[in-house]
């Protein structure tokens, strides 16, 4: 790989399976591939689709917006621990979500961009601000903190 790990090119990120990040299997996964990624900053993208699990009338409920942000944490996680650490994929939990706030909620056939940005980063505890867009409309804000349980 000539790619430094800690600055790749989206090109690279969007060639990664997102699979290979994260511990969730289908039919649980709700982000489809990898768009930015920096210590403090991760952004996935995610084409709606009417099987999601989380679709309700057309629609992506709130447990749906939540696990989305979630699993742009677990992402971000898979990634560090892949290409950076160089070891296994690690569990996370989702410990909180606090001030979710949902202007609007996403459509069968949308494609919207999630990134979460780090806050702290402390004894296996991930505090971040979650944000889901779609086009240039704000949909979701969120703070979250995920628990990672240790080893990988």
């Amino acid at each position: 790989m000539n790619e430094d790990p800690r600055h790749p090119t989206p090109q690279f990120l969007r060639a990664i399976g997102i699979h290979e990040l994260l511990p969730q299997q289908e039919p649980f996964v709700v982000i489809d591939h990898l768009v930015s990624f920096t210590m403090e900053r991760t952004v996935t993208e995610t084409t709606l689709r009417a099987d999601n699990l989380f679709m309700e009338a057309g629609a992506l409920n709130a447990s749906g917006l939540v696990e989305n942000i979630a699993q742009t944490c677990a992402a971000r996680i898979g990634y560090i621990n892949k290409y950076i650490l160089k070891k296994g994929i690690q569990l996370g939990f989702i410990a909180a979500v606090r001030d979710m706030t949902i202007h609007a909620t996403p459509l069968v056939g949308d494609t919207i961009e999630t990134s979460i940005d780090i806050v702290a980063e402390v004894m296996g505890m991930i505090l971040a601000t979650g944000t889901v867009t779609c086009g240039d409309k704000t949909l979701v804000t969120t703070n979250i903190k995920i628990a990672v349980k240790e080893g990988g």
